[in-house]
């Protein structure tokens, strides 16, 4: 996988929209992850920040948050760039640390070639650190095997991680892990493939069981991790 991919337009052309009908979810689960940890940053950064959407639904939920969002794509920054406002600014290029007191990567390092040293590095920003893990090691994803290539392929995916594969990596870069949550895309995300909603009664009924199961047996979650 080739990272001109988010340079040359290649990335938007296979998901069109950058994701946006996504983000009001994820800013809602953020946001009660954070208020569920009695955390109140009074400055946000988002580190590929894509579409910009989270930031903007984030900032509906904190009002009273700064909020930056950095990327390195010129076509999200052309989306991002004309959601600017006041207290919400987007930046184009490669992160420049800033004075804040939450720095964010949801759904980033998995995308990168050498995702340990970029987590080493953010290790390195101010304040508390969140991040959100794609978790695409399940049994029936191992079973199936087309998906994870399918990942790789639309989404750009070159590392895979379990909740224990993704919560070691933190450590290995030097992060204290202060909390985490799942979060299940699979179920909540809007437009998901049919095959996925097909899954989705199994994996409600198992979670009912048994949560932490239920994701490695039948996948379709992510990881919401709070660090410092």
């Amino acid at each position: 996988m080739d990272a001109a991919i988010y340079d040359n337009g290649e990335y938007l052309t296979r998901n069109p929209g950058w994701h946006e009908g996504d983000a009001p979810h994820k800013a809602r689960w953020i946001a009660d992850f954070l208020i569920t940890h009695e955390c109140g940053p009074r400055h946000i950064v988002e580190i590929g920040s894509g579409s910009g959407e989270v930031l903007v639904q984030l900032s509906r939920l904190l009002p009273d948050t700064t909020m930056e969002g950095w990327d390195i794509s010129p076509q999200a920054h052309a989306i991002a760039g004309g959601k600017s406002a006041e207290g919400l600014q987007f930046h184009h290029g490669a992160y420049k640390p800033a004075d804040a007191d939450l720095t964010m990567a949801l759904d980033v390092f998995e995308h990168v070639d050498d995702y340990l040293g970029f987590l080493r590095d953010m290790k390195k920003a101010a304040g508390l650190k969140l991040f959100h893990i794609p978790l695409d090691l399940s049994a029936q994803g191992l079973l199936r095997g087309k998906g994870l290539l399918h990942t790789r392929r639309k989404n750009g995916h070159l590392h895979y991680f379990c909740k224990d594969t993704a919560l070691a990596t933190l450590e290995d870069c030097g992060f204290k892990v202060l909390g985490w949550r799942y979060t299940h895309g699979a179920e909540e995300l809007p437009n998901r493939p049919l095959r996925t909603r097909l899954f989705n009664l199994p994996r409600k009924l198992m979670r009912a069981i048994d949560e932490d199961m239920a994701v490695r047996l039948m996948g379709g979650a992510s990881m919401l991790v709070l660090a410092e």
